[in-house]
């Protein structure tokens, strides 16, 4: 039996792959609430059971928190691992989604046919999209093309706590040589795409106390302190007027593009306008010397993404606040160490701090970031296969986002990560109206039929 073959029973049975596919997604597997937490090992359980229809020897692993779904198959070389993660965020507002987001359903749209619902492109969707196509080669030929392991995690969304242990204590079965990672996108919703770089990400959260308690701004005001007035100073003094970051030692380790991959970039015409216009914006903010590709892909970053004081609730409350609150992330890239800047970060705000004003820090994590090397043999050939099931020259790209996994699959086991995904822009991913599209998982589960005949 021939890939032509494999490729044939796909389209066959799409609609049985998409039944099974609701089936998962009616699964509310939340992971970030203790409420949903039956949910989850229903999610894991029903995973057991679709692969073991498989032929594959698939269990529940228990962990701390929510279960791991491994299973093992097949013999030979090379030894794949699919790694996917079945939990998925919590659906609110849940008023703006326009129907119930675990009761999924086929939609027709002036972009084609959709699959409506939470996790339907992150991540069970992309999730199923290599096990169908391992489904239809077994039923063709009726074997394994090599041996593969499957690595499913019920915590991606919630931070993942229990994935360094489990990894560390399973290392010697989890080692693979090549982690298949499907939980990424199309390169501008329409063409295939392997990334190869993964930024990092550090959260700091602050609070700037000055007076003991909040004061009348009548009586106080223009004599007492207002942290918010401090705050302010701080978060303007991030960036300089060229986007450039201002904390001391932040770009150390920050690498220069390759030539290479600078002309591949520049190859895929990014249209920065267009990306920028479909969230009402027009003008690049980041560093002004750069490209608007390297600004979301290779370059790091410094946001706000909260700030908070005083009175902020419906009319007018005239208080001098006693505290002033905000989170500021950095996404990290190269060899950047999220550790040191932190303490750059803490001791510059530490620095700005006037007279009757102190400040106290709390952590949200800090992973390096991750990059691959495309040198790998089985990259050429996976990346040719994408190119052919698309018709469309797949690239090696970027991506602006952090998935610690694909580190964690390196530093941990040594096993070089390769992420492929067939999401699209507009999916709304961690948004209600959460949707896939029906082209990514039909041409997704055909493009791993075709990377698997690639590599074996």
């Amino acid at each position: 039996m021939s890939l032509d073959d494999v490729l044939a029973r796909i389209d066959t049975d799409l609609p049985a792959a998409t039944d099974r596919l609701l089936e998962l997604l009616r699964i509310p597997s939340i992971s970030t609430d203790p409420a949903y937490k039956e949910d989850c090992d229903r999610a894991a359980d029903w995973l057991v059971a679709d692969l073991q229809s498989m032929g594959v020897e698939a269990e529940k692993r228990a962990t701390p928190g929510h279960p791991m779904v491994v299973g093992h198959v097949g013999e030979g070389k090379p030894h794949l691992l699919f790694y996917g993660h079945y939990d998925v965020q919590p659906v609110d507002p849940l008023e703006l989604w326009d129907r119930d987001p675990f009761d999924p359903a086929i939609e027709d749209t002036d972009k084609g046919r959709v699959i409506r619902g939470r996790g339907a492109a992150d991540d069970k969707g992309q999730l199923m999209t290599i096990i169908e196509a391992l489904r239809a080669w077994k039923e063709v030929k009726g074997d394994w093309p090599c041996r593969i392991t499957f690595f499913l995690e019920g915590e991606e969304e919630s931070g993942s706590p229990s994935l360094i242990p489990f990894m560390k204590e399973n290392a010697d079965e989890l080692k693979a040589d090549v982690a298949m990672i499907c939980d990424t996108g199309l390169f501008e919703s329409k063409t295939p795409a392997i990334v190869t770089m993964l930024r990092g990400l550090l959260g700091e959260e602050l609070t700037i106390t000055a007076p003991d308690k909040d004061l009348h701004s009548g009586m106080f005001g223009g004599i007492a302190m207002n942290p918010i007035r401090v705050l302010g100073k701080v978060v303007a003094a991030l960036h300089d007027d060229t986007g450039r970051i201002t904390v001391p030692g932040f770009y150390d380790g920050v690498p220069e593009l390759s030539e290479e991959l600078e002309a591949q970039w520049q190859g895929l015409a990014f249209d920065h306008a267009s990306f920028l216009g479909d969230v009402g914006l027009s003008q690049p903010a980041g560093e002004q010397d750069r490209t608007p590709l390297e600004m979301i892909w290779s370059r790091p970053t410094c946001d706000v993404n909260g700030i908070w004081g005083g009175y902020t609730g419906d009319g007018f409350k005239t208080v001098l606040p006693s505290q002033a609150h905000a989170k500021i992330s950095f996404r990290l890239v190269g060899t950047q160490d999220p550790f040191a800047i932190r303490e750059n970060f803490r001791n510059m705000v530490r620095e700005m701090m006037p007279e009757d004003c102190t400040v106290e820090f709390s952590g949200h994590g800090a992973g390096p970031a991750s990059g691959v090397e495309t040198g790998h043999p089985m990259f050429e050939p996976a990346r040719q296969a994408l190119s052919d099931e698309w018709q469309v020259p797949a690239a090696y790209i970027g991506c602006g986002g952090s998935i610690p996994i694909a580190g964690y699959f390196q530093t941990l086991l040594g096993t070089e990560p390769m992420l492929v995904g067939f999401g699209k822009d507009d999916d709304q991913i961690h948004s209600p109206n959460e949707k896939y599209d029906m082209e990514s998982f039909h041409k997704g589960i055909r493009s791993w039929a075709r990377i698997l005949d690639a590599l074996t």
